[in-house]
């Protein structure tokens, strides 16, 4: 059946790329970007399991047969595997966060460790569990040696939990109304802060003013964790919000803690000079090529418009001419106007599209059509820079927050077949690799890993797991189970995913190339669009069959473009008439057809 729907997906894997290649001369819109979490990847040192700590696993994080607790993979494991990413077709690696976590925490009984990186203590080292400094910059010489750029995963937003509150109970959000900087613990309380301005004013004679952070709840430091976080100036509970937990809503969404974790006062000019400081630091040590962003929504502007400008002028000053900044913001709807505000306001100068993240994942599992597909690509004009700008947009069908792709079709397709949920999957990254954008692999979906659900269900180990909620899910495109290692470069998926990153490598209208949507629908059925090359003006029609039969349509072409050739799947060879070409799909099929003229 594959052999039918996807002829291509026989031809030999993608080669390697040249290492020789000048990959600093890239800009960001021609990689394409393989996003992996280190812990659950590939263990190429058993020595570091546990992190250099001892105990058990409420102490060390260490437990293998547990989703929320390190597994074992480190750096040493990424490097080993580099070729296999690279015979993907992936030209850039962006990785979860390597800095040094808190190993445990939440409360008694759910307990969980940092595996997952985001919990971070120490912003200027390498978490023991991952291995060393040196061996992190062995890693970024080796994939740099190969011409692949690497992409930290960076927070500026908080850190892990060490603040704790003297009040006790739920922390529920105390906002800046009932609870200003001018009196301790709400409006009644005693005079505090006297001369501060509010946190709007970013002058540094007006910070110093801020001395007494019990405005909101009383912080401290439990005894033991006085000097926890490096750089030192994160020990001091007045470089924080203190004002409990967010409710995600609102002003808690700049203020409050994520579920505990410490919220810096971004606004605070030594808290941004601080991050500044720590982030051009790992520019400067590993010529890293850029940054993708946590939680960027809910940070400051002002943070942004001072971060920005001092990573990219580090970049350069070191040798980095295309560093590539990307942010997050979180988002479910099919509504660009959510994430392109921060480029408008914030300075960042591109921002995931989870926005198209959640229009493939609907077009393609259906029952809907294409239309919002259609509506979103359209409105790239909304983003500062315009469609030029959203070229640079990393793009995506699943991740380690929200689950894989393959979870979603098969929810909106309860009962759907193996093969039928194969072609889906498989049409969704045909999508991912030709529209506009920048697109990212999540690991694992190259090789049919499916998820139960968000977050630890959606992190299976590649090498053999001993993890049950992992190892008993039927994955796709294969017989094999997460409880042995998947590196399958056979694997349709993998076969698909490099032969296509091969046709966008080579292809410029793929990777600069602006577009028209030529059709969409309400219904699944054809989804059609032109990209052009940016130097020459040639049409590139790429098509996609959404529906569960096969298609014969018309769409309208450039009048020039008369004759075509296939990149991937069939095309018709000539136009029907000048403007005007057939296109025939099967069943979830696709096509891109290069015009001759």
């Amino acid at each position: 059946m594959l052999r039918k729907l996807f002829p291509f997906v026989v031809l030999a894997l993608t080669p390697a790329l040249a290492g020789a290649q000048d990959y600093r001369a890239r800009t960001p819109e021609q990689e394409v970007v393989y996003f992996v979490l280190p812990d659950r990847f590939e263990n190429g040192d058993p020595a570091n399991d546990k992190g250099a700590l001892k105990g058990d696993r409420l102490k060390t994080g260490y437990d293998p047969t547990a989703k929320g607790f390190y597994h074992g993979g480190d750096l040493k494991g990424l490097t080993g595997k580099l070729d296999y990413i690279q015979g993907l077709g992936a030209t850039a690696i962006w990785f979860a966060p390597i800095f040094k976590n808190k190993p445990v925490q939440g409360p008694k009984g759910d307990e969980s460790s940092g595996y997952h990186g985001y919990w971070v203590t120490d912003f200027t080292r390498v978490d023991p569990h991952f291995g060393t400094d040196a061996e992190f910059k062995a890693f970024v010489d080796a994939a740099h040696a190969r011409g692949m750029k690497v992409y930290m995963d960076i927070i500026a937003n908080h850190t892990a939990d060490v603040i704790a509150y003297r009040e006790g109970g739920d922390y529920a959000y105390r906002g800046k109304a009932d609870y200003p900087f001018s009196r301790r613990g709400g409006v009644n309380g005693a005079p505090i802060n006297s001369g501060f301005n509010g946190d709007t004013d970013p002058r540094p004679d007006n910070w110093a003013k801020l001395t007494d952070p019990s405005f909101a709840y009383t912080p401290f430091v439990p005894k033991g964790e006085e000097q926890a976080k490096v750089p030192a100036w994160l020990n001091d509970p007045a470089r924080y919000h203190n004002r409990g937990n967010t409710d995600w809503k609102g002003e808690s969404s700049q203020y409050g803690d994520f579920v505990g974790l410490d919220d810096l006062a971004t606004e605070d000019p030594k808290v941004v000079a601080g991050m500044i400081a720590i982030y051009q630091g790992w520019i400067e040590r590993y010529r890293i090529d850029g940054y993708r962003i946590d939680t960027a929504r809910h940070v400051n502007p002002e943070f942004w418009q001072a971060f920005v400008p001092a990573m990219l002028e580090t970049a350069r000053r070191v040798g980095v001419p295309n560093f590539h900044i990307f942010g997050e913001v979180a988002t479910g709807e099919i509504d660009p106007a959510i994430t392109a505000r921060w480029t408008r306001t914030s300075g960042l100068p591109s921002v995931l599209d989870m926005p198209l993240a959640a229009a493939l994942q609907q077009a393609v599992s259906g029952p809907g059509g294409t239309d919002k597909l259609a509506r979103l690509l359209e409105d790239d004009a909304l983003y500062e820079g315009g469609a030029k700008a959203a070229l640079q947009m990393p793009t995506f069908l699943g991740n380690h927050d929200f689950g894989r792709f393959a979870m979603f079709v098969k929810q909106a397709n309860p009962a759907i077949g193996d093969d039928e949920l194969l072609a889906r999957t498989m049409l969704g990254h045909a999508m991912l690799l030709t529209l506009r954008g920048v697109p990212v692999i999540y690991y694992g979906d190259e090789q049919g890993f499916i998820s139960d659900g968000n977050d630890q269900l959606a992190r299976e180990d590649m090498f053999p797991s001993k993890v049950p909620e992992y190892n008993d899910n039927k994955l796709i495109g294969t017989t094999a189970t997460t409880a042995q290692a998947n590196f399958d470069r056979s694997h349709p998926l993998y076969r698909q995913i490099a032969t296509l990153s091969a046709v966008r490598r080579e292809t410029p209208a793929l990777t600069g190339g602006l577009g028209r949507v030529r059709t969409a629908g309400e219904k699944p059925g054809l989804f059609a669009l032109s990209r052009f090359d940016p130097t020459t003006g040639k049409e590139l029609v790429l098509a996609f069959n959404t529906a569960a039969h096969s298609i014969s349509q018309r769409i309208e072409v450039n009048p020039a473009s008369t004759a075509f050739s296939p990149l991937a799947g069939q095309c018709a060879p000539v136009a029907d008439a000048p403007g005007s070409l057939t296109i025939t799909l099967p069943a979830f099929g696709f096509a891109v057809c290069a015009a001759k003229d």
